[in-house]
């Protein structure tokens, strides 16, 4: 496994090792003592060609995210809310799939989310924090201050994540860095 860091402070990618043969392959995923991290929750996510899931974040016992993809492709994007960072309210953007191998670790104190690619995705995320109910928020994935390019238009979205609130408009106390 090579990891490379960013600009970003903690955020990096991991590239990681496959191995092929008549049968298909074995892929490495994760190895917590290259992260040098703990994760105790895994979700895994499917979903169809076009679909927007974020961004979301959690103010209290923020979640650091080793996001993978086993199946398809998304282009992944975090947005820095740590108030004393270099990179606050940037943006950090990437493809990842599960031919590129390519993972991402996101520290905590990141909005996240993605959108899907391809006709079928799956994406697993191992968090280092309990999802913390009621203490989840999101920020408006098409807020203009935020310039992310969306590869698809007219993406698939709940309508929670619709009427998230703009970056000027949410409350970033609390936020671990």
């Amino acid at each position: 496994m090579k990891i490379k860091k960013t600009k970003f402070k903690g955020l990096s990618i991991i590239e990681g090792i496959s191995h092929y043969d008549n049968r298909g392959y074995l892929r490495e995923l994760l190895l917590e003592k290259k992260i040098k991290k703990k994760f105790k929750l895994q979700l895994v996510s499917k979903s169809k060609k076009n679909v927007i899931r974020g961004l979301h974040y959690q103010k209290t016992k923020a979640q650091g995210k080793y996001i993978s993809v086993l199946k398809g492709r998304i282009f992944d994007v975090v947005v820095d809310l740590r108030l004393k960072s270099k990179t606050f309210g940037k943006k950090f953007s990437i493809i990842l799939s599960e031919e590129n191998n390519k993972s991402i670790y996101i520290p905590p104190g990141f909005a996240h989310g993605f959108q899907t690619l391809d006709d079928e995705n799956i994406v697993i995320y191992s968090c280092t924090e309990y999802r913390s109910i009621g203490k989840e928020f999101g920020l408006n994935c098409h807020d203009k201050k935020l310039k992310i390019k969306w590869p698809l238009k007219n993406s698939t979205m709940t309508l929670k994540d619709k009427n998230n609130p703009l970056f000027k408009d949410i409350n970033l106390n609390k936020i671990t860095d």
